[in-house]
């Protein structure tokens, strides 16, 4: 019996090494940036129709995004669409804080002092 055991490592660290390779754009880079920026819960607490629209608008991002990188057919395509994505989750973050602000409800933060 023939033991694949070390082929199967070997194949295994040239698919690690090859995927490593791959460099990441520097939109895709700003576009992740940007989804760790995602609010994942309304401001105040408050689920109003700003906060439904905010994240139906993030939804759609992130659908039109898969769409454009899958009509992709270079790099500068896949550039647009990171670009855009960002853009477009950055701008809608920025309307509903805004938005919420007119309406007396502001972002809060916590500062930690030493």
């Amino acid at each position: 019996m023939k033991n694949y055991f070390p082929l199967s490592i070997f194949t295994l660290g040239l698919a690690t090494v090859g995927a490593a390779a791959v460099p990441i754009l520097q939109e895709e880079q700003m576009a992740r940036a940007e989804e760790a920026l995602i609010l994942t819960a309304p401001i105040a607490g408050i689920e109003n129709s700003l906060w439904f629209d905010y994240r139906i608008d993030v939804t759609e991002a992130q659908k039109e995004l898969t769409s454009d990188l899958r009509r992709a057919s270079d790099m500068e395509d896949n550039r647009d669409a990171w670009e855009e994505y960002a853009r477009e989750l950055k701008h809608e973050r920025y309307d509903y804080i805004e938005e919420m602000a007119e309406r007396g409800y502001r972002m809060g933060q916590v500062f930690f002092v030493d």
